[in-house]
């Protein structure tokens, strides 16, 4: 698990992230702190998503959008505008 708390602290600096064990099932508490030592993020994950790489991979970018949206980078109806174009597009794809 410390490999993966360095793969996370890595793709989210300068953030801080500290990974805790928090259910009764074994999920994993991430929390993500600013420099200044501000809890950001706290998300809790299953472990399993922090062991398959291409799910930690939608772990760092869920928590990159979270990161956006606490510090107002993006407006949550902006992520929602972006899902119903995407949802769109496939549609007429398909």
């Amino acid at each position: 698990m410390e490999s993966i708390s360095l793969l996370l602290e890595e793709a989210l600096s300068p953030y801080q992230v500290t990974l805790t064990t928090s259910g009764a099932q074994g999920e994993c508490l991430v929390t993500v702190k600013n420099p200044a030592g501000a809890i950001m993020v706290e998300r809790e994950v299953d472990r399993a998503q922090l062991t398959d790489k291409r799910v930690l991979v939608d772990v760092v970018d869920c928590l990159l959008r979270d990161l956006k949206i606490a510090e107002g980078r993006l407006e949550p109806s902006v992520i929602a505008a972006l899902r119903n174009a995407a949802q769109t597009r496939s549609a007429a794809l398909a």
